[in-house]
């Protein structure tokens, strides 16, 4: 009696397990498995063509806790005539403690019906060693070496090239705000070619003229145009700051000057008048609006660039 149940018993191990029309058969490529290899499983399901069905552990990455599922290579299915279809299913197995383990079925699921494959059983055994032998090639352990990418974030580590970009964008805002918006130039677009100093003021005092401002009671705007014209050209004609200098900085200054110590009581007058104007109020007669624009058109005229034409002299042999 106990020898038929134990061959019934052994028989029902082998048989695959059949409900329905689905059958699951599983079966190792090796009972026994040294660790850190592996071994394929190999699952035959049987079923009627058109069957929806899929593995349970599909998703999973473990048969038990001991035993690791490292691949699941491509099903592949064959047809068997009569309306009935083969799919086999490998998964590549693998264990790193020896031992003996017994692997569950495998179940597969076709709508509400669920299929379970055979048991089996796996023996994983350990790395042979030679122990007469000493160990040998063991090197000492070295520091790690300090790698900044080891300390940054993955979020950044990963688009680093984003971060870059980004910061050589805001390096050239910065470049072209400090460069050239702030003076109010722009490399894109070309700068109109710029009159002499000495045209320039000629122009711009002859437009002055022209305005009619002491004439309509303006003086404090005529002084503060006529000065505004001699300081530009101070700074084009002699390289100094004169925009941002006082009256008795430009006078002082010029003073230090051979071409300009002639006509610098000439720009010290005017500058006189017109600071009397702007800040004491003071409403100058007719001729005093006239005397200081001729004197502004004789200090420019008489500190103007002379350019020299050499005569050229015609060698004859």
């Amino acid at each position: 009696m106990k020898r038929n149940i134990l061959l019934w018993v052994a028989a029902m191990m082998c048989l695959s397990i059949t409900a329905g029309n689905v059958t699951v058969k599983a079966k190792l490529d090796s009972t026994q498995l040294v660790m850190g290899r592996v071994t394929a499983l190999h699952l035959e399901i049987v079923q009627d063509q058109g069957t929806r069905g899929f593995l349970a552990l599909e998703k999973s990455d473990t048969l038990t806790s001991m035993v690791e599922i490292a691949d699941k290579p491509k099903a592949d299915t064959t047809a068997l005539g009569n309306n009935r279809e083969q799919i086999n299913r490998d998964l590549i197995l693998q264990a790193f403690d020896s031992g003996l383990y017994v692997l569950p079925p495998v179940a597969y699921i076709v709508g509400r019906d669920t299929f379970e494959s055979n048991p089996l059983s796996l023996k994983v055994l350990p790395v042979p060693v030679d122990t007469t032998k000493d160990i040998i090639g063991i090197k000492p352990v070295e520091p790690v070496p300090f790698k900044l990418f080891d300390w940054v974030p993955d979020w950044m580590a990963d688009y680093w090239w984003a971060w870059l970009l980004a910061l050589l964008l805001v390096a050239g805002a910065l470049y072209y705000y400090f460069k050239w918006y702030r003076h109010g130039r722009n490399p894109l677009r070309p700068e109109k070619k710029r009159l002499p100093p000495y045209d320039e003021a000629m122009i711009n005092l002859e437009a002055l003229k022209k305005r009619q401002l002491w004439q309509n009671g303006q003086e404090k705007e005529y002084f503060t145009g006529l000065t505004d014209i001699l300081r530009v050209y101070i700074d084009r004609r002699f390289g100094i700051n004169a925009v941002e200098m006082t009256s008795t900085e430009i006078v002082h200054t010029l003073k230090q000057r051979n071409e300009t110590r002639a006509v610098n009581e000439q720009l010290s007058m005017i500058l006189e008048m017109a600071d009397i104007v702007k800040f004491a109020a003071v409403r100058p007669l007719a001729d005093d609006n006239e005397m200081a624009y001729q004197r502004a058109v004789n200090f420019v005229e008489q500190t103007k660039p002379v350019v020299e034409n050499p005569e050229e002299k015609e060698v004859r042999p």
